[in-house]
């Protein structure tokens, strides 16, 4: 007599899981690549103004970030409520953007040092006073490009 064997389903071969390491580790290595790390946390209140031209800077490493505004909630039992100005991860004084400046100015190649830019992010209810007084110190640091930094505007005027 022969002997009948049964049908069994159909079943794919194994997944060979040889090469999933190299895989994990690429893709580690990528995203390692690609992320970037935050400069510094905002410990001011900044609501920029809105606008409807904007335009974007070109290289974001030749860009000095100044921010003007009210401190926040945490913040405000150490520096008050009243507007301060933000230089890298401290609230400093205006005394202090000259030093800021050449610390940022030293970190860069001697080619694109005259390209550098410092972007005002200020509060759209601070007073002009404070962004005089900071506009003056970059100018006698002999910075002369300064960006304001704004929103997008969604709605048009007619």
């Amino acid at each position: 007599m022969a002997k009948f064997s049964k049908k069994r389903g159909k079943s794919s071969p194994a997944i060979s899981t040889a090469s999933l390491p190299d895989i994990i580790f690429m893709l580690l290595f990528f995203f390692m690549m690609v992320t970037v790390l935050r400069d510094s946390d905002l410990k001011l209140s900044v609501n920029t103004p809105e606008a409807t031209q904007l335009t974007k800077l070109d290289e974001k490493s030749l860009v000095n970030y100044i921010y003007i505004g009210r401190p926040t909630q945490q913040y405000q039992s150490v520096y008050g409520t009243s507007p301060r100005i933000q230089l890298g991860d401290k609230i400093s004084s205006v005394d202090d953007i000259p030093l800021f400046l050449e610390q940022h100015k030293v970190k860069l190649p001697e080619a694109k040092r005259s390209r550098i830019t410092s972007s005002l992010r200020v509060d759209g209810e601070v007073t002009m006073g404070i962004v005089q007084d900071v506009k003056t110190k970059l100018r006698k640091s002999n910075q002369l490009k300064i960006n304001y930094s704004a929103g997008t505007r969604t709605d048009e005027l007619d």
